[in-house]
């Protein structure tokens, strides 16, 4: 494979003189660096990212792997294990493939009907899917001693881009309608209605063997708002409004009037009140939602998601803790491998508040559509002057950390994707519209009470 690297351009001077002149030892060799605009920085990072749901997919069912560990050590013979989630964010990082020309509409749309199919006979516990899946078999995988059923969360994360890919080929050729109805029937299937358990909310587990027992309501905030919102836009198992204003929105107490660093938060984050949580709670939800001009009675989203992104920079660059290298070209705390005190890997939700001096490059650069000129400045950082620790075959690395001289050289779907869609989002707001122009999302988002000036609802 391939690996784009930062174009060499060599000038070599030859004196025309005598036959000293024209000596080896007099030859001038002056290599000359060309840096990469923003765009072309954004288009090989985009580009190398995407492979990880190409190139390293897994290769049964073609969904992502939760993890691809370029060395081939995996954990309890992980490597054929899929996620849900990070697969959502791999059919939009798919759509964003064809839709840049790294593979053909053909090879595309191929490779999104083989993972419909593979999905139709997976396990799915009341229409939702587990949150990891045996890639070989289509069986559930434990998540957890509990959570050997449905995941209701992870599978909004995979509807949002069942939908998307839905819009996308909807209207092309019959090879394109037929896998567009295909992920229609899919998504209709959910029971979302099930998930609420005659609650006023909605539920993030349920098994077959433990029924309620994980017991983890979804309140807000944190990045489970499109679950709600996409249980209200099922037309086959939708929730009520009740559901989203007296459970995710508490009546209310989702509200703060907290800020940091002069920034209001003006949602009240679980557990991370004072700076916010991890950043992929800005990302998650919105791969297809825009958050462009997009409100409702407790937030105007754009504004949260910015002040977020902005407190977790501001944090960076103020860096309390004296971390190696943190600044305006090295900041992004979120979720993602990490190094422990023994100097092992394990994995932590970093956030200001939970600091351990360990960067993950998804954090700011699937910020972009927020923070652009701060994104990119991280973007060019990682890959001109630490390209040789941070850079691999699947894009940047999962975690880094200056400090200890530590890289996990290793990729987590999950991170991996929202790069993608977020760079395509900015570059083009592709995703974005497909998801938004959906019917049902629309009417999903008018019956709770959202307005958008952009897409004029």
């Amino acid at each position: 494979m391939i690996r784009i690297s930062v174009l060499l351009m060599s000038f070599v001077f030859f004196g025309c003189g005598s036959t000293a002149n024209n000596s080896k030892e007099n030859a001038t060799v002056a290599p000359l660096v060309v840096k990469l605009s923003d765009e072309e920085l954004m288009d090989v990072v985009q580009k190398q990212t995407f492979k990880y749901f190409w190139d390293y997919a897994e290769p049964n069912s073609g969904l992502a792997r939760e993890r691809y560990h370029p060395d081939g050590v995996y954990p309890e013979n992980d490597a054929n294990i899929v996620t849900t989630g990070g697969s959502g964010f791999g059919l939009m990082a798919i759509v964003s493939g064809m839709s840049r020309g790294y593979i053909t509409k053909k090879e595309g749309v191929e490779r999104l009907n083989k993972i419909a199919d593979f999905l139709d006979k997976a396990d799915r516990f009341h229409g939702a899917w587990s949150h990891w899946i045996d890639g070989n078999t289509g069986k559930v995988k434990p998540f957890g001693t509990k959570d050997n059923g449905g995941d209701l969360v992870e599978t909004s994360f995979l509807v949002s881009g069942m939908i998307t890919v839905r819009e996308y080929l909807k209207n092309g050729s019959d090879a394109e309608k037929a896998v567009a109805q295909k992920y229609d029937a899919l998504w209709k299937g959910v029971d979302w209605k099930w998930y609420t358990n005659n609650k006023n909310f909605l539920y993030w587990h349920w098994s077959p063997t433990y029924d309620w027992q994980m017991n983890f309501p979804l309140e807000g905030y944190n990045e489970c708002l499109i679950t709600y919102i996409l249980a209200a836009a099922s037309p086959t198992h939708p929730i009520t409004p009740k559901e989203y204003h007296e459970g995710w929105a508490r009546n209310g107490e989702i509200v703060t009037d907290k800020t940091k660093y002069n920034i209001p938060l003006i949602l009240k984050h679980n557990g991370a009140e004072e700076y916010g949580g991890p950043l992929f709670w800005a990302h998650y939800s919105y791969v297809g939602l825009d958050p462009n001009q997009l409100t409702d009675k407790y937030a105007n989203y754009w504004d949260l998601n910015v002040n977020h992104v902005k407190i977790d920079y501001e944090y960076c660059v103020e860096n309390p803790k004296k971390f190696k290298g943190y600044g305006s070209d090295y900041w992004g705390l979120t979720a993602s491998y990490s190094r422990n005190p023994d100097g092992t890997t394990g994995y932590n939700a970093h956030m200001p508040s939970n600091d351990v001096g360990v960067i993950a490059p998804t954090a700011a650069i699937s910020s972009i559509v927020y923070t652009p000129k701060e994104s990119i400045a991280v973007m060019r950082n990682l890959y001109e002057n630490h390209k040789k620790d941070t850079w691999g075959v699947a894009g940047f690395y999962d975690a880094s950390s200056l400090q200890y001289g530590w890289t996990a050289q290793r990729y987590l779907a999950i991170d991996q994707g929202p790069e993608v869609v977020m760079l395509e989002n900015y570059r083009s707001g592709l995703l974005w519209k497909l998801f938004m122009n959906a019917p049902e999302v629309k009417q999903g988002l008018i019956g709770l009470g959202f307005h958008s000036g952009k897409y004029g609802f």
